[in-house]
């Protein structure tokens, strides 16, 4: 990340966005949802970053503070977002890897619920 950008996240649990932003202003947002049932999970559906914020490691700094709030709450996360699954992968002890069905079961609950 950048050197001296101070970096602040915003759980906007409500409408489903870890905001993450500089200066007052959005630079990148994870969108996902909580998944129903039990056990609940936080599912990763996109990563955006701004495109001035591009390359400073804001993408990646934000999945890991996903990862650090399902820990916080003591939940899984399935990262069906693309950068946040590959992300994942690098980082394997900040990142424990979703039980296949719980994997599942978001996949469906996306599905029936494409808004989310």
């Amino acid at each position: 990340m950048a050197e001296n950008t101070a970096l602040e996240f915003f759980d906007d649990r409500e409408k489903g966005n870890l905001l993450a932003r500089v200066d007052g202003r959005t630079a990148g947002v994870i969108a996902y949802f909580v998944m129903d049932g039990t056990p609940a999970a936080l599912v990763a559906v996109h990563t955006v970053v701004e495109p001035e914020h591009q390359g400073k490691g804001f993408a990646g700094a934000l999945v890991q503070e996903f990862y650090a709030i399902a820990d916080r709450e003591g939940v899984p996360v399935v990262p069906l977002c693309s950068y946040a699954a590959k992300w994942a992968v690098g980082h394997p002890d900040q990142a424990p890897v979703a039980p296949a069905e719980l994997v599942e079961r978001a996949v469906q609950q996306l599905k029936s619920h494409p808004e989310l």
